[in-house]
Formats: C-alpha cells, structure tokens, sequence
C-alpha cells in the first residue's frame, strides 16, 4: 500500500471525521467489477493507518443509488467507520456562487465539536466548483478542518492508493512563510519606492495600501496635502500591480482641476465628430485609454457634477456615453482618485455628489504632508540625491557640514515644507545646479534655506519676482516687457505643476482641441529653452 501524509491524520483520544462530496463518477458502479477500480470514497476505508471514526458524505437525491452503494461497500471494509449520509442539492454544480452558499449552509448548521473530533475535509470528488469552495471554507476556519486528498494507485488493482493530509496553517510551514514575508517586503519597498522609511505610521499605512492593492480591485481614493507623493504613489500602485500581472493595460493619468465644459466630458468619456465647436475628429478619451488598466483621476473633486454623474456609471457599470455619440463604450478599468480637497466638506457644499464619495471610499488613504514625518527628511533627501544623479548622469552629493545643516533646517519646527516633496525636490534641484562640481556645499545650504523661509513666508505660492529668480536682474532686465510677462506667467505655471505636462495642459487648453498633436511638454521645454532654461529647474518649486 502506497500511502503518503504531511500531517498526522488525527490527535491521539480525538475521534477522526472525514467529510466529503459524493463522487458521481469516480464513486459509481454497481456491478462486482466496481471493485477493480479506485473510488476515492470508498478508499478512505481502506487505508490501514488511516483509522476514521465517522464518515459524512454529501449528495443529491439524483445521486441516491450511487450513495447506497457506497456506504455499502464501506461497511464491509472498515465496520469500525460510521457512515452518515446529507443532502446536498443544487441546480448548477458548476455555479460558483450556488456551491459555495450551499457548502456555507452545510458548514453553518453541522455540529461541531474540535473538542472531541478532529475533522478532514475530502477535496477528491466533486466538480472543481465544488473544490475551490470547500478549500476557501477551510482556510476561512468555516471549516474546522485539514484537508485530505486521495489518489489512485499507480497501478490498476485493488489497492486502495495514496491519502495525504493538508493542514491550511501556513505558519507551519516556515519556508512558505519566509517566502510570503519576503515577497510582502518587496512590495512594501516598491510603493515605497525603496526608500528605508522610519516613520511608524506612514509604515503601517504602506503596508495596509500593499494588502489592498495585491487582494482587491476596488477603487482607491489617495487624499492629502498637495505635493505629499499621490500621483507617485498611484503610478507604483500600477507597477506593483502589472507586476503581479493583475493588470496588462496602461496607466492613464488626468488632472481634473485642468478640465472645464466640454472639454472635460471630452477629456473623460471621448466625443465624436462634430459633438461641440473644435471636436473635428472623433476622440477616445481617459476612459476607454484605461481598458484593462488604472485610471488614475487626480484632483477628483474638481470636477462637475455632470462628469461626476458619468463616472459614477462608469464605474459601477463599465459602461459610458461618448459627448455626441449613441453608442455606448466599455472599458474595464480600476480607478484610482486622488484629492487635496476634504470631499465631505464638498458633498455638503453640494459641489461632489454623495454616491460617487460612497463609491469611491472604500479604500481611502490619507498621505500625511512632509513636516508630519521629520524622521524621514534623512532617507528622502538621499533619494532626491540619487535622482538627482540619474537625471544628470553626474554623481550629486553633499559634504557632512551641508548635510547637518540642511537637516537641522529640514526637521525643525520652523520648517513648514507647504509643498511637500515637491519643495524638497525643488531645493535639491536648485543646491545641485549652483553647486560646483556637483557637490553641495554649505553655501548653497544656506542659500537654499533662506529662498525656501521666504517662499513659506509669503504663503507657499510662487512669489517674487520669479524671472530674475530663474534668469538673474542682468537677464531679466535684458528681457523686453512683453516677453518678460509672459514668461512671469509661464514660470509661476510650472511652479505651481508637478511636471512639465502637466503645465503644459494648462498653458495650452485653449488650443489642444485645435491640434492633432498634444505634446504640451515638448512646446513648453521648447520655450523654456529660449530663455536658457530647463523645466527640472523650474517645475513644482
């Protein structure tokens, strides 16, 4: 007899109970030649070391004759084995949702007593429906059992075959554990885009958003300060997620503060030709880009209450109306919102409808802001560092008197960091490009402090005289009034935007419907460098 187990099948004094699905057809047969092949019911009883106390086998009443049998021929090779029979009825053995309430009935009215008893769960008969839901009852503890799985002999005979019993505690299992743990952390580290973080509670909340991100695809709602890292986090919510290959479709990434009118239905839900003055061309819009991807909708709370009413279906449906279209279009995407705003405060102002909130805010996180977390200026500084160096290809550092400094400053009361980690890494752009060599010195330390003390002083926004901030008097006063102007606008644009995309959809909305192509960056970097400047220098400081 070939006989194999992970477990012991049962606690000394505990009486042993195997329950299981009838097996239509492995189970069947009613002449003698049934005996020349395996049943994997009736094998349970023959196993020698296999001492069960109680066998509790569940079938149809279609399925009777076959169960009489059965237990027939059980009770003639083990009569120390009482066998019970149940009821178990449904339409469609092959409904996921019909086996599973019904084993969930099964599971919830059976007496047990783990006391007295110790209880296998026989996962071999049944459909693969049928399976799945006793294995997902097992782990959920609504069964309070291991699993046992038989197997044929691997010759055809009389022999009984191998039996191998399964215990779901994975913390038994010390490799499998140290695998999973390790596996954890390395999605851990991802969204956290390897930095060694030491904040405890922005920790917890990264590995909480971890869990969510790997177990559901419900949408994600990222709240916070401005410049606290949703969009960064949103775009490795992605990564992690194509990683996992939970995802194969694009990242597809719209700010709703930059949408107005037609031109947000536009941007959203697609148009056809001819819907509104400018829509010369048919248009596929956010949403249909996103199939089979993340569609992440940044300051969500922007938008109007049509578009919001809109994605609202869009979401609970998959389904979406084109601006000027009467066909309907599908797109299976998972959305990810992100607000600075407090949408509670909105829904009572009658500006964000209550519905889509409730839809939307299952899983919502709140980024705390960059002073909240003054022990992780250290680490992010040595990433602004590090990306700073890919970005030149010149290797950027700071000597000790710098970096004490520039810490002391970073972490002290005084410090309000009203951009976040948009002002960090403005400030490292900044000390990187007026440092010699690509070593930052004390001088551009302290530079550096009192252009972000003014800055925080005048309310966060962009102020000053902003072109000779970038260009210096001599180039600014070199500058005719005109052009001067203009690039003041432009210049407190990109200081307000986290990218040079994003500063250009707001530079040039007026024209993208007018044009076949939108690279608002390329034109934006293109003006930019008219004046000697480069958008890295001059973006989200």
């Amino acid at each position: 007899m070939d006989t194999s187990e992970s477990s012991p099948p049962a606690t000394p004094g505990k009486r042993l109970v195997v329950i299981g699905l009838l097996g239509s057809t492995l189970d069947s047969g009613l002449s003698e030649t049934r005996w020349e092949r395996w049943r994997p019911t009736v094998s349970i009883g023959q196993h020698e070391d296999l001492l069960v106390d109680r066998i509790e086998i569940l079938h149809s009443a279609r399925h009777q004759p076959i169960a009489e049998v059965v237990i027939r021929d059980l009770n003639t090779v083990t009569s120390e084995t009482e066998v019970r029979s149940h009821s178990f009825e449904t339409t469609d053995p092959w409904d996921f949702e019909e086996v599973f309430g019904a084993l969930l009935d099964f599971a919830s009215h059976y007496p047990f007593d783990p006391d007295e008893e110790e209880y296998l769960i026989h996962i071999s008969t049944g459909t693969h429906v049928a399976q799945i839901c006793l294995f997902l009852l097992t782990e959920s503890r609504h069964l309070p059992a291991r699993l046992l799985q038989t197997s044929p002999p691997k010759k055809r005979g009389k022999d009984a075959g191998v039996y191998q019993v399964i215990d779901l505690d994975l913390s038994r299992y010390d490799r499998l554990a140290m695998r999973f743990a390790a596996e954890q952390r390395e999605g851990l580290d991802f969204l956290k885009a390897g930095i060694a973080t030491r904040n405890a509670t922005f920790n917890a909340q990264m590995e909480e958003i971890e869990r969510v991100v790997i177990a559901s695809t419900a949408p994600i709602l990222l709240t916070g300060p401005t410049g606290a890292g949703k969009t960064q986090l949103a775009r490795r919510i992605y990564d992690l997620k194509r990683q996992r290959s939970q995802v194969a479709g694009p990242f597809v990434e719209l700010n709703c503060a930059t949408l107005r009118g037609d031109a947000a239905m536009s941007a959203l839900f697609g148009h056809s030709r001819g819907a509104f003055t400018g829509a010369i061309a048919d248009r596929q819009g956010m949403l249909r880009a996103a199939d089979g991807g993340v569609l992440f909708l940044d300051e969500v709370g922007e938008l109007g209450l049509d578009e919001q009413a809109m994605l609202l279906r869009a979401i609970e449906e998959r389904r979406f109306l084109p601006v000027g279209s009467d066909r309907e279009e599908h797109s299976d995407f998972q959305l990810i919102a992100g607000s600075n705003r407090n949408l509670r405060a909105r829904v009572r102002e009658g500006a964000f409808r209550e519905d889509l909130l409730a839809r939307i805010d299952l899983w919502a996180f709140t980024l705390p802001g960059l002073a909240e977390r003054p022990e992780d200026l250290e680490p992010n500084l040595d990433y602004e560092l590090e990306l700073r160096t890919a970005q030149t290809s010149r290797k950027v550092t700071m000597n000790r008197e710098a970096r004490t400094r520039f810490l002391a400053f970073a972490t002290s009361p005084g410090a309000r960091w009203a951009g976040n980690f948009r002002d960090l890494n403005a400030a490292v752009v900044r000390m990187s490009t007026l440092a010699s060599g690509d070593r930052i010195r004390l001088a551009e330390v302290n530079a550096e402090i009192a252009r972000l003390e003014a800055q925080w002083e005048s309310g966060g926004e962009p102020g000053g005289d902003l072109v000779a901030g970038a260009l210096g008097s001599a180039g600014a006063e070199s500058l005719d009034r005109f052009d001067r102007v203009q690039l003041e606008d432009v210049l407190r644009v990109c200081a307000m935007s986290r990218s040079l995309s994003e500063a250009g959809r707001v530079l040039f909305r007026a024209s993208m419907e007018k044009r076949a192509s939108r690279n608002d960056a390329d034109r934006l970097r293109k003006y930019l460098r008219r004046f000697g400047l480069e958008g890295s220098a001059v973006v989200g400081r």
